[in-house]
């Protein structure tokens, strides 16, 4: 395993962060414990969760499934890198949602519970709330971090300019901000290089890719796509109309005998500024073939064919699109 540190903090995390989406609903609790063994076992420290994950009548689940893990041995919980996220209805109240003071002192102490943990490593802001002013949202974490219930704070799904706003608010008020940002980013999905990944190295924030293989559809056979993580047929449509473009994408892996999940995270290994994507392995054999993707080194000419494969914007912001 290799292992770096988050953004410009001081912590230190495995390369590859363990998703835990699946746990709770695809994979049951004992399903769910020996996969977080192998993955302790193969070096993962960094382990990322959300307060709703488990979905509809099962929020919370996810959480209590990892909490029970670390209650069997404490030792467990000392060597993690734990994140979970806020955002997301917990309940029916019309106040149980968003970034209000009151909701994230509110699920962080719900999520504590679940996660028998008296401390979180990174309380991530699941979306951007424009709705509460950063002031309020800063005095709320700073409240969670005096009180040592969370150490660093971290973002999802954050616009690069909403990465700097939080940033700006932070810095005035003598807050270290954000430590890390959660993005969709694979192959197939690059609009973050235009502003996101700038804004989050100027910033010294680790960027942390979610959905690394575009649900499945960089991994498995073109005709037969995995099915997102909301199980929508969106993959399947990508599939359909990049036919193409999926082909070459295989035909490439194939002559570089490559499996095509191990390459799409090595290639996002190897892009400047990305900390470790978020992998959500249902098998071993899943997270055996993700932790080999640590060790493929793309030459340049598979990384220039993989550019002309798959486009990107064509850099950072402006000059991608002017002068």
């Amino acid at each position: 395993m290799e292992y770096t540190k988050l953004g410009r903090s001081g912590l230190t995390v495995s390369r590859l962060c363990l998703g835990t989406m699946n746990f709770g609903r695809v994979l049951d609790e004992g399903e769910s414990h020996k996969l977080l063994d192998a993955a302790a076992d193969a070096g993962i420290t960094y382990i990322d969760t959300a307060n709703t994950y488990g979905w509809q009548e099962y929020k919370g689940r996810t959480e209590e499934i990892l909490g029970s893990w670390f209650a069997a041995a404490p030792s467990r919980r000392e060597a993690s890198v734990l994140a979970t996220k806020v955002f997301q209805s917990m309940g029916q109240s019309p106040n149980d949602e968003g970034l209000s003071a009151r909701n994230i002192v509110r699920h962080c102490e719900g999520s504590l519970r679940r996660l028998q943990t008296d401390h979180i490593d990174v309380y991530q802001m699941h979306h951007v709330d424009r709705s509460v002013p950063w002031d309020e949202i800063w005095q709320a974490m700073e409240q969670l971090v005096a009180a040592g219930k969370v150490l660093y704070v971290g973002s999802s799904n954050f616009a690069g300019w909403d990465v700097a706003q939080a940033m700006e608010t932070a810095r005035a008020r003598h807050f270290l901000g954000l430590v890390s940002e959660q993005s969709v980013y694979n192959l197939c999905q690059r609009s973050i290089e235009l502003e996101v990944i700038p804004a989050c190295q100027a910033y010294g924030v680790a960027v942390v890719p979610w959905s690394p293989l575009n649900g499945g559809v960089l991994s498995g056979p073109v005709d037969r796509p995995t099915r997102s993580r909301s199980h929508e047929p969106r993959p399947t449509a990508y599939a359909e109309s990049h036919r193409d473009q999926l082909a070459a994408w295989h035909g490439l892996c194939a002559d570089a005998g490559l499996a095509p999940a191990e390459a799409a995270l090595a290639w996002l290994l190897h892009r400047e500024g990305v900390t470790a994507p978020i992998i959500g392995p249902r098998t071993q054999e899943q997270l055996d073939g993700a932790v080999r993707a640590l060790s493929h080194q793309l030459d340049a000419v598979m990384l220039a064919r993989l550019d002309t494969i798959f486009p990107g914007p064509g850099g950072p912001a402006p000059e991608a699109y002017a002068w």
